[in-house]
């Protein structure tokens, strides 16, 4: 089977990018704007005990240099937005309720944080990062086997998985943080301006620098972050073959060769992150340095202000200074956001790709119902390739014409790449033709309900997958209403009844990952009863006796004739032993029918098959007596 070409799509832009992340974010703008407006208010309150800080020190300040001769506590506090404090209180009782003030604020925004985290993590964590993988699940599944030959297992497990996490990185550590950034920015330029414009002015002449600066580092990051992706995506990919393949490195001895191959791809992604860890680390303290200068021309233009009478040393310089700790806070995470932006820009364009991937197959509008099938199949000119024709594509079928009777069986015979499995993929639509059509009851496949037609064809593929579950849950994944009844029905007809029942749980034994726990002909036999179990009228078997011996095969399909006997079967296979169980037989070559009648009919003339049947037959006896009886 030829590897399918992947879609080539134009890579989007940043812009696009971020338009597409702003509109992920508008899904959840409620619980986006109950944290914003919890962080305003989180502003708020520390504006307000910086500023009774402020006050506070200028009426000590006040206090102290008049004790012979004090002024009314509420003058000294210049607070017109609080109530005056009682005449015959003293001094010491002002501060004091001053003090529980600014703890009632600390306490209150104490709590408040902690109320502001929850509803971050709740937002990103329970919400946005659980929809959006739910989202990616739900489209791979709905991709056609086209989309996974042309990804790597590994790639599409670092999406899901570290991808999505970087994606909600725009979210709370760029959307909303940029927003609160963007408010208290604002709000302390404004109060630094109203204390003094001349000294905000001077602390604030850096800032053109820090915008420089996150551009610069914007453009230098971005491409190490790709970077970055595509390593980890290897060592991922690495790790999961290296787990699947582990009987064949240990069986040619290569274990130390394989852990130095994934120490290499370790260390390249811990290099890697190294540069980049280099970068951020050396950008965030340039930040914070050129943020720092602005305390120095704080202490000298603030001090002489102070000295010279125009700015008060609480209300003035002391809040001043308060307000551009702040602003420099602020600034500083602009380095974060921007590191943050790079992330989520990469990951965001690696999800994307998934969630763009065109579903090749899927219901065309008013599709019909499918309640139940006859199992009358016609191939009608068939051309299929699984790349694009239009782009140099091969064609894997070519113009093939068939017709399978309801309840015929039908065995198709073919060397490697000769079309076999494409043939019986177009039955259930795993792909689409490019020219032609398939009939199933007269009517065209593409006009039935996908999933209704699935669920009327029972399918055993050349390598059977078992999921980590019971044995029983197995065999009904199909049917998951079955009745225990039911299920051990289908064993007996594929003969697994009898090594079920020996195992310890029985059909309560749980399987180990994709069932290694059981013999290569133990697997076929659940997949095949898993099938029969379905009760299809159209069973399609890719080659189900290849992993089992003559005997085996010999009890299986003597056991199946009930279960084939009026069901549309195909078979694909390349013993004659099983193909001449067939009701007749069709030979494939370079995806043309060159070939097809029963097994007696293509053994008395010149060709593919008697040329397959003279390797296997002696005196026209197969060469398997157990097969023969």
């Amino acid at each position: 089977m030829s590897q399918p070409a992947p879609h080539a799509t134009p890579a989007p832009s940043d812009g696009q990018l971020v338009r597409r992340l702003l509109g992920l974010a508008w899904r959840y703008r409620i619980r986006c704007i109950q944290v914003i407006l919890l962080q305003c208010v989180l502003l708020t309150l520390g504006l307000a005990g910086l500023s009774f800080t402020g006050h506070g020190i200028d009426y000590i300040k006040h206090a102290v240099e008049s004790r012979d001769n004090p002024v009314a506590p509420h003058a000294a506090l210049h607070l017109k937005w609080v109530p005056e404090p009682p005449a015959d209180w003293s001094p010491l009782a002002v501060v004091g309720v001053l003090a529980g003030v600014i703890l009632l604020f600390a306490a209150t925004r104490a709590v408040l944080n902690y109320s502001y985290s929850v509803a971050v993590n709740r937002l990103v964590q329970r919400h946005l990062v659980v929809d959006l993988r739910n989202e990616l699940y739900a489209k791979l599944q709905r991709l056609s086997f086209r989309f996974y030959d042309a990804n790597t297992t590994g790639s599409i497990i670092t999406r899901v998985t570290g991808d999505v996490q970087n994606v909600r990185m725009f979210v709370d550590q760029v959307l909303i943080q940029s927003f609160i950034m963007a408010v208290s920015l604002t709000v302390y330029l404004i109060y630094m301006v109203s204390l003094s414009p001349g000294l905000t002015l001077a602390c604030l002449a850096t800032t053109p620098l820090l915008a420089l600066a996150s551009v610069v580092f914007s453009r230098l990051i971005q491409p190490r972050y790709a970077e970055n992706r595509v390593l980890a995506e290897g060592l991922v990919q690495h790790f999961t073959e290296s787990i699947q393949g582990v009987q064949v490195i240990k069986a040619f001895g290569r274990e130390d060769e394989d852990r130095a191959a994934f120490a290499l791809r370790n260390d390249r992604v811990r290099d890697q992150q190294r540069g980049i860890f280099w970068r951020v680390s050396t950008f965030s303290p340039s930040i914070g340095m050129l943020t720092r200068v602005n305390l120095l021309v704080l202490m000298g233009y603030g001090g002489w202000l102070v000295i010279q009478g125009q700015l008060p040393l609480g209300a003035g310089l002391v809040v001043f200074a308060g307000l551009l700790e702040q602003f420099s806070g602020q600034v500083n995470q602009l380095a974060t956001i921007v590191n943050s932006v790079q992330q989520s820009l990469v990951a965001s364009r690696r999800v994307f790709e998934i969630l763009d991937a065109p579903v090749e197959v899927s219901d065309a509008p008013g599709a019909l119902p499918c309640p139940s099938l006859r199992g009358d199949v016609r191939f009608e000119a068939v051309d299929f390739a699984y790349g694009d024709p239009a782009t140099g594509g091969p064609l894997v079928l070519h113009a093939v014409d068939l017709h399978v009777p309801a309840g015929a069986c039908v065995a198709i015979l073919g060397a490697t790449g000769a079309g076999k499995s494409a043939l019986m993929s177009l039955v259930p639509r795993f792909f689409d033709p490019q020219g032609g059509r398939v009939l199933i009851d007269g009517v065209d496949v593409r006009d039935y309900r996908i999933d209704d037609l699935r669920r009327r064809i029972g399918i055993v593929f050349q390598e059977s997958f078992l999921f980590s579950n019971t044995i029983a849950a197995n065999l009904a994944f199909g049917h998951p209403e079955a009745t225990q009844e039911q299920i051990e029905r289908a064993a007996r007809i594929a003969q697994a009844h009898e090594f079920i029942t020996a195992l310890p749980q029985g059909y309560a034994t749980i399987l180990g990952e994709g069932g290694n726990t059981l013999s290569g002909g133990q697997r076929q036999r659940l997949a095949l009863a898993r099938a029969i179990l379905l009760e299809p009228a159209i069973l399609l078997l890719d080659d189900p006796t290849a992993a089992i011996d003559a005997q085996t095969e010999h009890e299986i399909f003597a056991a199946l004739e009930n279960a084939i006997r009026d069901r549309t079967t195909f078979i694909v296979a390349h013993r004659v032993s099983t193909l001449r169980r067939a009701d007749f037989i069709v030979v494939l070559e370079n995806g043309r029918v060159v070939q097809r009648g029963t097994h007696e009919e293509l053994l008395r003339v010149p060709g593919a098959y008697r040329r397959v049947a003279a390797l296997q037959l002696v005196d026209g006896r197969d060469l398997e007596p157990e097969a023969s009886t």
